[in-house]
This record gives structure tokens, sequence and C-alpha cells, in this order.
């Protein structure tokens, strides 16, 4: 059985209420934790060609501000040779590369927002399926079941130091600052 058929179903499902119904909730847990594995995988897909997508966008913007610099100074050349036609041809390349930013700089303000967008939806995820690891180590305690060491390692809910680096910098800055609000009161 599928319950999830788009990413966002994983972030606002409500756990308690799936498992509820189910006829054995540690079966359905654990298909419902392969699901939103599969849904992580392609959010991290997903991130990873926004980024890539974005640096593309980037790296393009600073070439063409590049060929303008180029275009402008070969129309100062031109003009300081009295070639004022050949100076007003370079002003023409120089606009129409203007032009061609302009445009390139909304797609990059999408980009950055496709990017951030994404990666919220991959930390939601995540901290959903954090969530339903927990639940199932509750569920596997409560109906007796004992998991073999590996399996409780491998399926344990995400850690400090299971987290991507980003994550747990911001875990890390968090703390320190909660340190910090204890130590002056």
């Amino acid at each position: 059985m599928s319950y999830f058929s788009r990413l966002t179903d994983i972030v606002t499902c409500n756990l308690t209420q799936l498992l509820k119904n189910a006829a054995d909730p540690v079966i359905e847990i654990e298909q419902i934790i392969a699901e939103m594995k599969e849904g992580i995988a392609g959010a991290n897909r997903s991130v990873k060609t926004a980024i890539t997508n974005k640096q593309a966008i980037q790296k393009e913007l600073q070439e063409h501000q590049e060929q303008i610099s180029q275009w402008k100074e070969a129309a100062k050349n031109a003009l300081a040779a009295g070639e004022e036609v050949e100076a007003r041809n370079s002003l023409v390349r120089k606009k129409e590369i203007e032009d061609l930013m302009a445009g390139l700089e909304q797609q990059h303000a999408a980009a950055l927002a496709t990017c951030e967008h994404l990666t919220t939806t991959l930390h939601a995820l995540e901290a959903r399926l954090a969530e339903a690891k927990r639940k199932q180590l509750e569920l596997t305690d409560s109906h007796g079941l004992s998991e073999s060491p590996a399996q409780a390692t491998s399926e344990a809910p995400a850690s400090a130091s299971s987290l991507s680096p980003s994550r747990s910098e911001q875990i890390e800055s968090e703390l320190a600052a909660l340190k910090r609000e204890l130590d002056q009161s």
C-alpha cells in the first residue's frame, strides 16, 4: 500500500492516525519509513539539481559581466582611435549582453528561491523520517520485539552526528547560544 503520493504528504502526515487503523503497526511503520526514504532520496536529487542550476546561472552571469567590461573597453579604444562606428557597434554588443543579463538575473533569483524551497522541504522530510523512526522504536518496544544490534543502529533516529554539515553547524550554533544564555542568567 502506498501511503504518499507527493512529498508534501510525508510532511503533513499524521503517523499516529496512519498507524491507528493498521492491522500490524510494526509492519506498517516499516513500509512508511521505506517510502519516506525513497522520498528523501528524490528530494536530495532535486536539491542537488537545483544547486547545480543555480551555480551554472551564476557562472554565466559572471562570464557576461566580463564580456560587458570587454565591450566597454573595446568601445573606449575604438573611440580613442577615432573609430566612432566601431565604438557604437561595441556599445550595441554591450547593451545586448546587459539585456541578456537582466533575464539571467531573474532566472538566478528563481533558482535561488527554488533551491531554498527544496532545501526547506528536504529538512522537513528528514524531520518527519526521524519522527517515524522514533515511532518505530516505540512500537517495537511496546510489542516486545527486539531488533538485532545492526538493525537498531541502522534504523536509529537521526542524531546530531548524522546530520548534514550545515544542519550540524546550525545545531552547534544554537547549542552555543543556549549555553551563553544559561551563563548570563
